[in-house]
């Protein structure tokens, strides 16, 4: 099997070690075999990206906008073709997987607009025969890390903008989802990406993650808080630009006048699918004690009616989760709820498919408390708890009581209650009779406390962290 290139100054250049994609569906699947890039490599990435960077900034942004509106076209036509692949790699069905190549495609289509739509403002001084503008500029060499759980569509909200807004770039994906990433960079070379101007590096995120730091004006960062806080000091220690998102411990809160089978579906879709593997997630269902058991009740019957198996197959509801480890992981957490006293009302167990994979039934633990780990920690995987609350103010408090602040959701036919969650709940997202996964891609996106850190990802809010605003005043 040939080993596929890291793309560096417009030349596909092998590494010394290389690594293999593997299918979680199927796990005699290899579906690819990729160089991985050496620290020097990155340092050869980031050189190629600063070479690059004044050439492109000089571009109309015309030229830039073609650039990403042609590669949305591609996308959009190759939609199934590339979405098996995604769900091929990253073990979401193939219905998700579409779904996110073209999210993709709205995400390049909406930078293409953006690329001619952003500006400055002119205003008065307060002093007289004085003008003053205020205009946007690239920032320079951006470092983007990706995670494995929206290979392409985390890829498409960094990529895009940085390049919208005249910076050069290098992006590291995840080990996991390599061949997704390779085969968006050919799709931009395919489109007219000038050499250097985005570079892609696989790699360990312990060697090329932490090399990228080196030399770029500033990176953005998707994934583990524990990875996250280090790079920032490197970043901060540099004086480094720094975007960090970092995941939740999302809460759902149902109280007891919402309409019980939108409930239902609405935790079931939070929390379990894409086998649970969002940041957004459902991890916990704080539910009053007016329709606490009915509702529980409801959600064990649907479970038992989702389908677990390959993401290729037909009638699959979810997939795998991503590899053996994020497997054992989820399994650890399920003996420490039981052994916090919590009780498992269904699933959890390891399941055997027709083809070798890493799946696992959906779980649910009810009796907790949120002082359990199982209700601090993010578990990322087909994992949800129910906490118990006595009434609106309970439930909003335990909402709050967490160091993330991702998304947050609440089910009820109450205006008065949907309106306080929503201006009170400490969260960057709020839902009311929505799952709590699930975005649009022309809004920004991003959480408060541990969850995220820097400026809004996505919509025009993206050009706060992809350019420096520049204000002159000229006398007249």
């Amino acid at each position: 099997m040939d080993i596929q290139k890291n793309l560096i100054g417009g030349e596909w250049i092998a590494g010394q070690e290389s690594i293999a994609s593997i299918n979680p569906s199927d796990t005699n699947d290899v579906v690819g075999r990729f160089a991985l890039a050496d620290a020097a490599q990155v340092r050869q990435a980031v050189a190629a990206a600063r070479a690059a960077q004044p050439a492109w900034a000089a571009t109309t942004t015309q030229v830039r906008s073609d650039l990403l509106q042609r590669t949305a076209h591609e996308l959009f036509a190759r939609r199934e073709e590339i979405g098996e692949l995604v769900s091929r790699e990253a073990g979401k069905t193939r219905t998700e997987g579409i779904g996110e190549v073209t999210r993709a495609s709205q995400i390049f289509g909406f930078f293409a607009g953006e690329a001619v739509r952003y500006g400055g403002e002119n205003l008065p001084s307060v002093r007289p025969n004085i003008g003053v503008q205020t205009s946007r500029e690239p920032i320079g060499v951006v470092g983007l890390i990706t995670p494995w759980n929206f290979p392409i569509a985390i890829a498409a909200w960094k990529i895009a903008p940085a390049l919208a807004f005249g910076n050069t770039l290098l992006l590291k994906p995840s080990e996991e989802t390599p061949a997704v990433a390779s085969e968006l960079f050919r799709v931009l070379e395919r489109n007219g990406l000038p050499a250097g101007v985005a570079n892609l590096v696989n790699g360990h995120g312990a060697v090329a993650g932490a090399a990228i730091v080196d030399g770029v004006d500033a990176l953005s960062f998707t994934g583990s808080v524990a990875t996250g806080r280090k790079l920032a000091q490197s970043a901060v220690a540099k004086m480094v630009r720094v975007q960090l998102e970092m995941g939740g411990k999302n809460p759902l809160v149902v109280l007891d006048d919402a309409d019980l089978p939108q409930a239902v579906e609405c935790a079931l879709n939070g929390a379990f699918f894409s086998a649970g593997q969002r940041c957004t997630a459902s991890s916990r269902l704080i539910v009053t004690d007016g329709i606490h058991d009915r509702f529980v009740e409801a959600l064990r019957a649907r479970m038992r009616e989702v389908q677990v198996g390959h993401a290729l197959a037909a009638g699959t509801d979810i997939g795998p989760v991503i590899n053996q480890r994020q497997l054992e992981m989820i399994q650890r957490y399920i003996a420490v709820g039981k052994d916090e006293g919590a009780r498992l009302i269904e699933g959890g167990n390891v399941l055997e498919r027709s083809t070798p994979g890493f799946f696992m039934a959906p779980t649910l633990f009810v009796d907790t408390r949120n002082d359990m780990r199982i209700n601090r920690e993010e578990v990322f995987g087909p994992f949800a708890t129910v906490i118990r609350a006595r009434d609106y103010e309970e439930a909003l408090a335990l909402a709050n009581d967490t160091e993330y602040g991702l998304s947050a959701g609440i089910c009820t036919q109450s205006h008065k209650h949907a309106t306080h969650f929503r201006l009170n709940v400490k969260s960057g997202l709020a839902m009311v009779n929505l799952p709590t996964a699930g975005l649009d891609y022309h809004v920004p996106f991003g959480g408060t406390k541990g969850s995220s850190f820097g400026p809004r990802e996505q919509g025009s809010y993206a050009a706060d962290f992809y350019t420096l605003t520049k204000t002159a005043y000229i006398g007249h």
